[in-house]
């Protein structure tokens, strides 16, 4: 079980939290949607739900334990909107990938990641190519919950459709839970088990 209990947050300690007293429940299988406006805290949530930020009051637990640190090494794992901002601009990409774990030679083919991709910088890499690499590592670690933020927003459809169909079919195989947030009405009525309204629940 994915728990926040009482989850206060902000980054400047002389302005009001983005968020206050915030809880939420995931358990393993559910994929549940957040769902709130454009600049109302998605992101930051996701990221306190994941260990990169730390509550100002509250906490978050995983299976009832606190969150490990660093959060690269932890059962929740986070795949954020900006794939440029989550990888090291001085490795190539196989590097980033065995640095988190074994490379799943059977996920990369399922992501449609070439083997010359291995052998480049991020830079050499378009978005949604280093997009599935941010995937495959944060997979590589066998996830017991999995946050994606926005993922594909900034992707073409096709990419869209291969990244959630993969993602999908691996949630439903490994029982892991998922957190999602996306802008498309669509998407999140055809994946979610449950969706979170933010401004209701905060």
């Amino acid at each position: 079980m994915l728990e926040a209990h009482n989850v206060t947050f902000g980054y400047v300690p002389s302005l009001p939290p983005l968020f206050q007293s915030f809880s939420l429940t995931v358990a393993p299988g559910e994929r549940v949607a957040l769902h709130a406006p454009s600049g109302f805290g998605k992101t930051t949530l996701c990221r306190v739900l994941a260990g990169f930020e730390h509550p100002w009051e509250g906490k978050v637990l995983v299976d009832g334990s606190p969150l490990p640190q660093p959060p690269d090494a932890c059962s929740v794992q986070l795949i954020d909107q900006h794939p440029e901002q989550a990888v090291d601009p001085r490795l190539r990409m196989e590097r980033t990938l065995t640095e988190a774990g074994s490379i799943n030679t059977m996920a990369l083919d399922r992501l449609g990641i070439q083997s010359a991709w291995l052998h480049r910088y991020p830079h050499e890499l378009s978005g949604g190519e280093l997009q599935r690499f941010c995937i495959a590592r944060a997979i590589a670690v066998r996830p017991r919950y999995l946050i994606a933020d926005e993922i594909t927003t900034m992707l073409d459809a096709v990419t869209q459709a291969l990244i959630w169909q993969f993602l999908l079919t691996w949630q439903q195989r490994t029982g892991a839970g998922l957190i999602f947030v996306t802008h498309s009405d669509a998407l999140r009525a055809r994946l979610a088990t449950r969706v979170i309204n933010l401004t209701q629940a905060m």
